[in-house]
């Protein structure tokens, strides 16, 4: 099969060997794209967080409310970081900003709607925003990394 037919068979081992390497490779390149989406929504969710707890406690906003205005500053420094950061996009710079306003605004609604929920079922507002910061990382990801930053 493949190479040895031609009587190639040390290159076709060669290959055998490599292939296994790059598939690793991939699989660390993209262990590093998501630890750095990750970093940058650390600083993401700080600004998010920062607003939130303002809101709610200085304020005295509906949690929901102030989750979601904080979920417009953080899409702002996660826009940012993520263009420059983890992707490394250097596509148009509009289409990217409207795709990922759109992915974090798709985000916000989902989080504003898990931490609503989350307090209705008599979470503290932290704790429900915790679990919704943690399934909104995971879904705006993959919709970042297909999607907003594909070009």
């Amino acid at each position: 099969p493949g190479l040895r037919r031609y009587g190639l068979d040390g290159l076709q081992a060669a290959v055998e060997r490599v292939a296994p390497l790059s598939a690793r490779a991939v699989t660390f390149a993209q262990f590093v794209i998501f630890a750095r989406y990750v970093a940058v929504g650390v600083a993401a969710t700080a600004a998010h967080w920062a607003l939130l707890a303002l809101w709610v406690e200085a304020a005295t906003a509906p949690a929901w409310l102030a989750s979601g205005a904080g979920a417009v500053l953080g899409a702002q420094v996660a826009f940012w970081g993520n263009r420059r950061f983890t992707f490394a996009h250097r596509g148009a710079l509009r289409p990217a900003w409207l795709r990922f306003m759109g992915t974090a605004l798709l985000g916000a609604l989902v989080g504003m709607a898990l931490v609503a929920a989350g307090v209705v079922a008599g979470l503290h507002y932290l704790w429900a925003q915790a679990v919704a910061t943690a399934v909104v990382l995971v879904l705006t990801f993959a919709v970042n990394r297909r999607w907003t930053f594909a070009d």
